[in-house]
């Protein structure tokens, strides 16, 4: 039976890239795993594309102040419902390749 994944990622700032992150990750992810966005008080539009990409997958958490990457990340581990978690590095792009079994 395939387990259930969660990608945790924390977000600053990063509109210009999270669309096309976001979508290389869903690419590799079946319907029943998530993508949980903390979205770290960005003064951008951030939340706002993440939001965009529309995919019921994505579960976005928008936090009222800055606290930083390591609490950003710790509150979207916290969210996190998979039985397998990874951490999505919001500056480089991810290629995610799960295994089929």
């Amino acid at each position: 039976m395939t387990k259930t994944v969660s990608v945790c990622m924390a977000t600053y700032n990063g509109a210009r890239f999270v669309r096309h992150q976001l979508e290389s990750i869903l690419d590799g992810l079946h319907p029943s795993d998530e993508v949980v966005v903390v979205d770290d008080a960005s003064t951008d539009d951030t939340a706002d594309v993440v939001a965009a990409v529309g995919d019921d997958r994505i579960r976005l958490i928008r936090s009222e102040t800055n606290r930083g990457y390591v609490k950003a990340f710790e509150a979207a581990i916290a969210e996190a419902t998979g039985e397998i978690i990874f951490l999505s590095d919001p500056v480089s792009y991810t290629h995610l390749t799960l295994p089929t079994s």
